[in-house]
């Protein structure tokens, strides 16, 4: 910290709209920097994983290869990359005469990303599906970094992106899901917002719908955080309209707001003023005049993702509900949770797979930790996106054990675990560090080698 304090500090310009394409590329660079030390630790953790689920895949007969990337899901992805939407499957039923099970219940840009690669590179669907997981969890961490590190601090972030990974359903991060992909494109899109990048978030918001049901959760936030813009420019009205940057004529060095060249730290200014929409003062006053547009726009963009996958499937199903047809068929709608209660009940009255206990432990701390959340009042963007997960993760029926599954790219749900581990004493940290460590690796192992249940 400069100990010349008598200067004012002044939030940079805003750069030339012809200038912003050569300056994205230095600032990525310089997060991938920050964020180097939590991708390492990230890679590492994620890596031991791998080790311990190989190495026990081995011992009983089984590929880890296989486990990884063509199986349950996984293998509906591969036959989708390589000969398209064309089928569906009849199952015995005993309480029916039978169940459909059609492959338009998938998104298409997971396999849309593996057909890419097979047509570029001489690999099989297996492995493109394993190489975009792998490289698209590394971009979500990336991307969990960066929404810490701009909120609260690289310190947070790492500890953040640690907790990602040590996650007791982590192993899917590893595997050709699509989970990892829907967290790297909600992180960076949520950033997007927060940085008042509104076109970035809505482009990303899109994708994020093509990826996963629930990807619409992105989109809910996207909109929200539009609506919140529009509404404070209508309160500020003609003075929004003339408003450049903020320029703070004072420093408080208790809160850190001078860094080595002179700019404040963004987690101090964060800490020191939030402005109406969950961003620091000093990034929410841009320019309106020739900015107000990309705000709707981002917004408009957000959804269409998820909409044209609907449409589509509607068109061939000969219904606008074709979609949700589908997902009858294989049992998965949303009943606001009465068969996930049930389920519940089940459990406690009955004998069930040990996977089915973990996974309501699971959603009870998820429980808990969204009320934690809430409490610490978050940005508006982080609050819908989360809210709109866990809603239709618990609000979903059928497929309990796979829920915790469902709630990975929730990571925000995360940030009061981190806030005290940063604060704890490092002992202690280390410790809780370590168990969850070594519950994420075993229960990793478990769920892809031993569990008879899907993932």
């Amino acid at each position: 910290m400069s100990a010349d304090t008598s200067a004012p500090i002044r939030a940079p310009e805003p750069p030339a709209p012809s200038q912003a394409p050569r300056r994205a590329a230095p600032r990525l660079r310089a997060s991938l920097r920050r964020a180097a030390p939590a991708l390492g630790l990230y890679a590492a953790s994620r890596l031991i994983g791998l080790v311990c689920m190989a190495a026990w895949a081995g011992r009983i007969g089984k590929h880890p290869r296989t486990l990884l990337g063509y199986c349950w899901d996984s293998v509906w992805y591969v036959g989708v990359a390589r000969h398209g939407y064309n089928y569906s499957t009849l199952l015995p039923d005993p309480a029916k005469h039978g169940v459909t099970f059609s492959d338009m219940a998938f998104f298409p840009l997971f396999p849309m990303l593996m057909r890419t690669l097979t047509t570029l590179l001489p690999i099989s669907a297996v492995t493109a599906g394993l190489v975009v997981a792998w490289v698209a969890a590394l971009a979500a961490a990336w991307g969990i970094h960066a929404v810490g590190e701009l909120l609260y601090g690289r310190r947070v972030a790492t500890v953040l992106v640690v907790l990602w990974g040590l996650l007791p359903h982590a192993i899917v991060q590893s595997m050709a899901y699509t989970e990892p992909l829907l967290t790297a494109l909600a992180a960076w899109s949520l950033y997007a917002v927060l940085t008042r990048r509104w076109l970035s978030a809505g482009a990303l918001a899109l994708l994020a719908g093509a990826s996963r049901p629930n990807g619409i959760a992105v989109a809910a936030a996207v909109c929200c955080c539009a609506a919140a813009e529009g509404a404070r420019r209508c309160r500020k009205g003609e003075r929004a309209q003339a408003a450049r940057y903020e320029r703070p004529s004072t420093v408080d060095r208790r809160q850190g707001l001078r860094r080595p060249g002179g700019e404040p730290s963004r987690a101090a200014l964060w800490r020191r003023r939030r402005g109406t929409s969950g961003v620091p003062e000093v990034w929410e006053v841009r320019e309106a005049r020739g900015a107000s547009w990309r705000v709707w726009a981002g917004a408009a963009l957000s959804p269409l993702g998820w909409l044209a996958y609907l449409a589509w499937v509607g068109c061939q199903r000969g219904s606008w509900r074709g979609y949700f047809a589908v997902q009858d068929e294989w049992g998965s709608r949303f009943d606001f949770g009465s068969s996930a209660l049930r389920f519940v009940r089940y459990l406690l009255i009955s004998k069930a797979s040990f996977a089915y206990f973990v996974a309501l432990v699971i959603l009870g701390v998820a429980v808990v930790l969204l009320a934690l959340l809430v409490a610490d009042r978050p940005p508006l963007a982080l609050l819908v996106y989360t809210l709109v997960l866990v809603a239709i993760t618990l609000g979903g029926s059928n497929y309990f054990a796979s829920k915790p599954r469902f709630l990975l790219p929730a990571f925000p749900l995360l940030l009061p675990v981190a806030l005290a581990m940063t604060r704890a004493r490092p002992r202690t940290a280390v410790l809780t560090g370590g168990a969850l460590a070594g519950l994420s690796f075993v229960y990793g192992t478990y769920l892809l080698t031993v569990a008879r249940v899907p993932i």
